[in-house]
This record gives structure tokens, C-alpha cells and sequence, in this order.
């Protein structure tokens, strides 16, 4: 069981924008830094600095595969923030649209 502190502090990373908006995109699938980039109409530098937010807070994993780190969902042992994430609105039809690392 997390702590009141651990929570907290889990909740404020999800308090912007950018990063909830991301954890709604990693809800569908794994993403690399071009397509979130790419969806949410912004820079590279200010995505990556919104993924090492939540990496290091435990929200996301990251694997590099040759050039990419691919990002996805890291909510096993954080049931109250998956049954959150699962409520966000879908951002499927802004995914399809993707045309994907090159």
C-alpha cells in the first residue's frame, strides 16, 4: 500500500496537461517520443522533459529498440491511478492518424 505522500505526489505529476494527455495516449499502446510529439502538436524537448517527469516518478517505463525508446504505461501496482487513466477519453482517433517513427 502506498503512502498518503506517494500518492500525492503521483497525482501532482498528473495534474498537467501534457502529462495526462500523454498517459491517455500510452493507455492505447507503447509510443516513441516522435509520435506523442507528433499528436500533441508540440516539441520534442518539451515531451521528453514531460516523459523523464513521469519516468521518474514511476508512471512510465521506457526500452530503447536501436534508435527509439519506446514508452508505455507503468500502473501494475498503482490500481488507483490505472482505474483513472481507464476514465480519461479516448485518444485513439488522434493515434490512427500517426503516420510513426521514421
Amino acid at each position: 500500500m502506498q503512502s498518503i505522500e506517494e500518492m500525492s505526489d503521483e497525482l501532482k505529476l498528473l495534474s498537467d496537461k501534457t502529462r495526462l494527455s500523454i498517459m491517455a495516449l500510452l493507455r492505447h499502446r507503447e509510443m516513441c517520443v516522435c509520435d506523442i510529439v507528433e499528436i500533441l502538436e508540440t516539441t520534442q524537448p518539451n515531451i521528453s522533459q514531460h516523459l523523464k517527469k513521469l519516468r521518474m516518478g514511476g508512471l512510465i517505463n521506457e526500452e530503447r529498440r536501436s534508435q527509439w525508446i519506446y514508452y508505455s504505461l507503468n500502473l501494475d501496482d498503482k490500481n488507483y491511478l490505472k482505474q483513472l487513466i481507464d476514465q480519461l477519453p479516448s485518444m485513439q482517433e488522434k493515434i490512427n492518424t500517426v503516420k510513426g517513427c521514421t
